[in-house]
């Protein structure tokens, strides 16, 4: 087995998130897949019996009657992961939580217990959220600025990790005989007062078995990519192209070598979408057929504009120049958005070639018969795009043909594991188990 292997993630699809606009449709998808925690389960299982290394749950906390189907009724994402923890037992469990929207003693609380309810397989994608309504549901007349949302989630992650050192690791004897539960010498204060937060601590539970949960980012943007190069543990890259997923990849390996971090303790994986059959022919055939399922234009037309804050593209002409909207980019998906404004300016296109262009047909890489599909991953593996990929399946079917065709090649390769090298996440990631802060200092 190479010392360098590749790392899975599970993303489950429920009745389809954005762009899979048609997925609820599918007989064999059931309609409160969303909200059925025996379809997380079963995912979490097949995937864990798949020697995957986490299950990934992705989320935002405002919709309106036009998003996707998956977004407008699915559960609370460390709700969630906390039941399936309790029918698995490697796999590690990644839940996505804003931190514009969270105070930290809360969330580190929360992440905290689902470590210790899961024996350390816990993981925190963060996220600054760029779903503008999101404001409104929690008191305030407009969403943050760009620069303070990434303000705030550095700020947040140092806070959290502050209050995961609360307690040293031997901080609970727990002797009866000399009727010392704690050392209270073992307990620490946080105090913490900076920009954005003013947190006192302690935390009121102990460090889990990997230390701390393991932390996920997904930085495109230059402070996205900035904030990752500092926090991060694991990314969602965007991949796109070979040579993009290079770029991007060789620039967060760069940017946390600056920061004074081992690039190696930084897992990067890209999105994957899997499409295996018998033949290359049929996979390709039924990669078009997926297309087609989810071609809505209406859906497209509302997905666009997510981008720009829930912003309604139905009141202008469609077939008018795109209209100026790029105020409204800055307190939204700001990197996607103005990608989307250059493209439209330089090409003059319509607002209705815009929308159409949201879920323009794009052959995945991965696309095959199980022979092709690994020969491809392989190919990216070697070419210094990813370190592990984050899956996403229509259906149980289609997981069980990647499980099925796809991971026993990987493995018979030596890019993938045979077994589970341990029962946290850290540990099956190859990452180092954080030393608690106090305790280093002590010595």
């Amino acid at each position: 087995m190479s010392s360098r292997i590749i790392h899975l993630a599970l993303h489950p699809y429920g009745v389809g998130g954005p762009g899979q606009h048609g997925l609820w449709k599918d007989p064999r998808v059931a309609k409160n897949a969303s909200i059925d925690i025996g379809y997380y389960i079963r995912q979490a299982k097949a995937a864990e019996h798949a020697l995957f290394d986490a299950l990934f749950i992705v989320d935002s906390q405002f919709i309106n009657a036009t998003y996707p189907a998956h977004y407008l009724n699915r559960l609370e994402p460390l709700t969630l992961l906390s039941a399936v923890a309790t029918h698995t037992r490697h796999i590690g469990l990644v839940g996505t939580a804003s931190s514009t929207y969270n105070s930290p003693f809360n969330l580190a609380r929360r992440f905290a217990s689902l470590d210790h309810i899961s024996g350390g397989r816990a993981g925190w994608n963060v996220v600054t959220s760029f779903d503008t309504g999101t404001s409104r549901n929690y008191g305030l007349d407009e969403h943050l600025d760009y620069a303070t949302r990434y303000g705030r989630a550095l700020e947040f992650v140092q806070v959290a990790r502050g209050l995961w050192d609360s307690y040293e690791d031997d901080a609970f004897p727990a002797d009866v005989e000399r009727n010392v539960f704690l050392d209270p010498a073992k307990l620490h204060e946080l105090n913490h007062v900076g920009e954005h937060f003013k947190v006192a601590g302690p935390l009121n539970i102990s460090r889990s078995p990997q230390g701390q949960p393991v932390i996920f980012q997904a930085g495109v943007s230059e402070e996205g990519r900035d904030l990752a190069a500092q926090v991060a543990e694991g990314i969602y890259a965007p991949g796109g192209t070979l040579e993009q997923a290079q770029e991007y990849y060789a620039d967060i390996k760069r940017r946390t070598a600056a920061y004074g971090r081992n690039p190696d303790h930084v897992k990067i994986f890209i999105h994957g979408g899997p499409v295996v059959a018998a033949t290359d022919e049929a996979a390709l055939r039924r990669e078009r057929e997926i297309f087609e399922e989810d071609n809505d234009f209406d859906r497209n037309l509302a997905l666009l504009g997510r981008s720009f804050g829930a912003y309604d593209f139905g009141t202008h002409d469609l077939d008018a120049p795109f209209p100026d909207v790029a105020h409204l980019a800055e307190k939204g998906g700001r990197t996607g958005a103005s990608k989307i404004i250059e493209r439209a300016r330089a090409e003059n296109l319509t607002l209705r070639q815009v929308a159409e262009s949201v879920n323009t047909f794009r052959r995945s890489p991965f696309v095959g018969a199980p022979e092709t599909v690994a020969d491809t991953i392989e190919q990216w593996f070697d070419a210094g795009t990813f370190d592990g990929i984050n899956l996403a399946f229509r259906t149980d079917d289609d997981l069980d043909l990647f499980v099925d065709g796809v991971v026993p090649l990987l493995q018979k390769r030596g890019l993938f594991r045979t077994e589970y090298a341990s029962d946290t996440l850290r540990g099956n990631l190859g990452l180092p188990i954080p030393v608690n802060r106090h305790t280093a200092a002590a010595s």
